[in-house]
């Protein structure tokens, strides 16, 4: 019986885990927490701060010009096809021979065959070739799709001129032989020879008006060797002077900018040159306002543009450089430099406030935290809890002249962050363009080169913690 009963105590009773519900919950509860949290941050604007840099901004000003020349305009005298011997921007002696004209066209094979057919062109012609090639390539603008029939029309007319040097030395005596009547033109001056023709030869500064800069309206006619021309149309001209001249619309902006001055730092990109050149403003035939630059070097180098881009230089302002976007505007109140002391042992600065009580009306010296000054002012900034508000009344230091509180003016400033907050610190702008502005440096209660700086001030508010 004792042994059937301990049997029976030693059977074995299933442990049941306790349940793990509460454990799930809370895991539960952090993780929809964490990824809340993710969600908010993915969706706020990103603080990003910016370092104080010294230095300047690039500030040049870019125009697009017209060009005036002294140029003189050749007709032909017979008609016939026409053969130029100077490539476009070759500069003529007197009597140098710059075309031929024949009335049959045979002229033209003659040359090809006794010049360019069995003429190799020399290594320095090849090298002169590429480079007008390559420059045309890194200045073409696809706004501009006709200067490409120009740069064709140079390089044909290089290629002709290198080719046929020696066959113009046999020129009377091939004609001879092959019965070919022809007529050869001299220059009758020296200068710089063109091909191309666009009516604007003549024109004065005084002559320039506004429609003038229409490119759409702009045409240009280019003979080329080989071309039938009839008598009496222009068929080469000549750049008689080095001095030249470009002229610009102006802005009422220019026009304070460059008002009193008398030559400008320019720059042409496109030739990779930078130049001083004399400035005047003039008149036009419209009443619209030009500017006009005058050179007296580079003139072959555009001959054959008639419009043309180039930047002004500006004189860069030294001090701290800044973006646009960390600036923002804080209003202030405006008090006098003489009402401003300092209070008792302190060295703190503040003003003789007026207070109103039962006992009538005492000063009672207040600290203020002064934004910046100026000659005449020291700036305080307004703030509901600030020390002062408008109306309040302060009174000069030893006398009892008073000034009310409430004249304001609106300043532009950044968020400084150097000390894990935001402070609206006062900038001076001494130059600007689109992405920066120059600021003074060493300004009292400004920035220093290192600080830092909100990029974005429209993103916080002054005084909120941005790290700790």
């Amino acid at each position: 019986m004792a042994s059937k009963k301990h049997r029976k105590n030693r059977k074995i009773i299933p442990y049941r885990r306790p349940r793990n519900d509460i454990g799930k919950l809370i895991f539960g509860v952090i993780f929809l927490y964490l990824l809340i949290n993710i969600f908010i941050y993915m969706g706020h604007e990103k603080i990003q701060f910016y370092e104080v840099a010294e230095g300047g901004i690039v500030n040049d000003r870019p125009y697009t010009g017209l060009i005036l020349r002294e140029e003189q305009v050749y007709n032909a005298d017979n008609s016939g096809y026409i053969n130029y011997y100077l490539r476009e921007g070759k500069r003529a002696s007197v009597g140098s021979r710059v075309y031929s004209l024949d009335e049959t066209g045979r002229l033209d094979s003659l040359l090809k065959e006794h010049g360019v057919e069995n003429q190799t062109l020399s290594d320095e012609n090849l090298a002169d070739l590429k480079k007008q090639l390559s420059s045309f390539v890194t200045s073409r603008s696809d706004e501009d799709f006709g200067a490409i029939y120009d740069a064709r029309y140079t390089l044909e007319a290089a290629v002709m001129e290198y080719s046929s040097f020696s066959a113009l030395d046999q020129l009377d005596q091939i004609a001879r032989e092959s019965g070919i009547v022809f007529e050869q033109v001299v220059s009758p001056q020296s200068g710089v020879v063109s091909y191309g023709f666009d009516s604007y030869e003549s024109l004065k500064p005084e002559e320039v008006e506004t429609a003038s800069f229409d490119r759409s309206a702009y045409t240009k006619t280019f003979h080329k060797s080989g071309d039938l021309i009839e008598s009496g149309t222009p068929a080469y001209k000549i750049a008689t002077s080095e001095n030249w001249s470009v002229v610009f619309p102006l802005t009422e902006e220019d026009r304070v900018l460059y008002g009193d001055k008398s030559s400008l730092e320019v720059e042409f990109k496109d030739h990779s040159i930078e130049t001083t050149a004399s400035f005047s403003i003039f008149t036009g035939k419209d009443g619209s306002v030009f500017g006009k630059l005058d050179f007296n070097k580079y003139m072959a180098q555009f001959i054959t543009d008639r419009f043309v881009n180039f930047e002004i230089r500006q004189d860069q302002a030294k001090g701290l450089k800044i973006p646009v976007s960390a600036v923002t505007e804080k209003n202030f109140y405006q008090i006098p430099r003489d009402f401003v002391t300092q209070g008792g042992d302190s060295t703190d600065s503040g003003v003789n406030k007026e207070i109103y009580d039962a006992n009538g009306t005492t000063a009672v010296f207040t600290p203020i935290e002064i934004g910046f000054d100026d000659e005449e002012f020291y700036y305080i900034a307004v703030q509901e809890d600030g020390p002062l508000k408008a109306g309040d009344y302060i009174v000069k230091p030893d006398s009892q002249e008073r000034f009310q509180v409430g004249s304001t003016r609106a300043l532009k400033g950044v968020f400084n962050i150097n000390k894990g907050y935001t402070v609206f610190k006062e900038i001076e702008i001494l130059d600007s363009n689109s992405e920066y502005y120059t600021i003074k440096k060493g300004a009292s209660y400004g920035l220093s080169v290192y600080d830092h700086i909100v990029l974005d001030a429209s993103l916080v508010t002054e005084g909120q913690i941005l790290y700790q």
